[in-house]
């Protein structure tokens, strides 16, 4: 499964909350509400994440498998 913490940790020391990313960056609502839900992404979406926050795409998301969720 796809976990967005490391964007969220990423977001934090950066200083920018989902009110800029939605009112200063443009990502929709719903692609914000999408992270927090850990649901999938398009790549594009994690490239402009990438480019919002000036980071690499591990900054954004991470691999967890199924066992480790337990």
């Amino acid at each position: 499964m796809i976990n967005y913490d490391p964007m969220r940790r990423t977001m934090k020391n950066k200083g920018i909350s989902t009110y800029k990313l939605i009112h200063e960056h443009n990502i929709s609502a719903s692609t914000v509400e999408r992270i927090r839900k850990n649901l999938p992404l398009t790549t594009t979406t994690v490239n402009d994440l990438c480019e919002i926050l000036d980071c690499r795409v591990e900054d954004v998301m991470e691999y967890v498998p199924e066992k480790e969720r337990k």
